[in-house]
């Protein structure tokens, strides 16, 4: 698996770059601004790109619009933004404009090189990583006229769990439930969030995605 770099902490960049090889991935380039990140995927067409959210020149969404852009001019690029802080819109702005493939994950994750592995191969594959931190703060700012309030204390948890990026039977063992009950919860989910099946959306991203902007602020 081939990745691209964008971090402009040069000691997190070469940290990343020595975990990454370390796990056995090619670590085609390593930049610290957005134009060389858009020159290196352009130049190394790599499968996964990991970026910071904050960038030169301004350090405020650099890293989010240039996963948006790289992605429009290579759709098949898979994205995982790494973040200092819990910043909600920014991972909506990076689902909503192409809700597979995509990850949004606090820098402290890199830490925990298990779980930081795990997140960037799910990506990789066409699956979806949201930090549980992120979740959390999603759910506590909901509007108590969310669609979201129609959910179940069990469904929110396993909502909270699926926009994580984890398949059933992970969500299962995560929650101490069995399969079959995930998949009554998910159905569920489904029928109270409106979404019906539909061979152009994935439900599972469209639930995430939801719930994304109902507690956006």
């Amino acid at each position: 698996m081939r990745i691209v770099i964008a971090e402009d902490d040069a000691l997190l960049r070469e940290g990343l770059v020595l975990v990454l090889r370390g796990e056995g991935f090619e670590v085609a380039a390593a930049v610290g601004d957005p134009t060389a990140f858009a020159a290196a995927v352009t130049e190394h067409r790599p499968d996964i790109a990991v970026l910071d959210v904050r960038m030169p020149p301004s350090h405020t969404d650099e890293g989010i619009r240039a996963a948006v852009a790289a992605r429009r001019e290579h759709p098949d690029l898979a994205v995982l933004v790494l973040s200092a802080y819990v910043e909600q819109s920014f991972a909506t702005d990076l689902l909503a404009d192409g809700a597979k493939s995509v990850g949004y994950l606090l820098k402290e994750r890199v830490g925990r090189v298990d779980t930081f592995v795990s997140a960037l191969r799910r990506v990789a594959e066409g699956g979806t990583a949201i930090d549980p931190e992120v979740v959390a703060q999603l759910f506590a700012r909901q509007r108590a006229d969310d669609p979201l309030s129609r959910l179940s204390p069990r469904e929110r948890e396993v909502l909270a769990v699926m926009a994580e990026g984890l398949g059933n039977a992970a969500i299962a063992k995560r929650l101490f439930i069995t399969d079959n009950a995930v998949h009554k919860h998910i159905r569920s989910i489904f029928a109270k969030l409106e979404l019906a099946p539909d061979d152009e959306t994935d439900r599972r991203v469209a639930a995430v995605l939801r719930y994304l902007d109902g507690t956006r602020t």
